[in-house]
């Protein structure tokens, strides 16, 4: 029987026959947490330079710092050697180019039928200034380290250059 997933499932039987990424440590090596987009068009650790077991990686829609970013950032402080954050949205971004979460709302359910304003989406089309908000609710978060580097940066899909935003 076919399904769905078949294409996902043989692919990972012939990366898992020349898997060589066995015994590496779940402690970030570089010690770096990445916040970015769930956008397929950025690939986070060639972006940066990169390798597995460099950083831990965070991706939603819009890169932007939630309750449950926060959340993470903390237990990767603690127990998995992050000692800095780069908050990265991207060009382009579809949550940056609406007015707010009711467009997004009116969107989905002129479109789908589904009501989904239960949901908060965090769009903002102010993009930099979302992020500078986003840094700072990193850097006084109560429960992150005092001091914690956090930067910010905006990735081009257009060029994959990376320009620094409040570093």
């Amino acid at each position: 029987m076919s399904n769905a997933f078949d294409d996902l499932f043989a692919a990972n039987a012939d990366y898992a026959a020349d898997f060589a990424l066995s015994g590496l440590a779940p402690r970030a090596a570089r010690g770096l947490a990445l916040v970015t987009c769930m956008d397929s068009r950025i690939e986070p650790l060639q972006t940066l330079g990169l390798k597995p077991g460099d950083a831990k990686i965070l991706r939603n829609a819009g890169a932007r710092v939630t309750d449950d970013t926060l959340r993470t950032l903390v237990l990767a402080a603690y127990l998995l050697e992050v000692d800095r954050v780069l908050v990265m949205p991207h060009t382009r971004c579809k949550m940056a180019s609406v007015s707010g979460d009711d467009e997004v709302h009116d969107l989905i359910e002129r479109e789908h039928g589904v009501d989904t304003r239960s949901l908060e989406f965090g769009t903002d089309n102010d993009q930099l200034g979302a992020l500078r908000h986003d840094l700072e609710r990193i850097r006084h978060h109560p429960l992150l380290p005092d001091g914690l580097p956090v930067a910010g940066a905006l990735y081009d899909v257009d060029t994959g250059r990376v320009e620094p935003v409040d570093a």
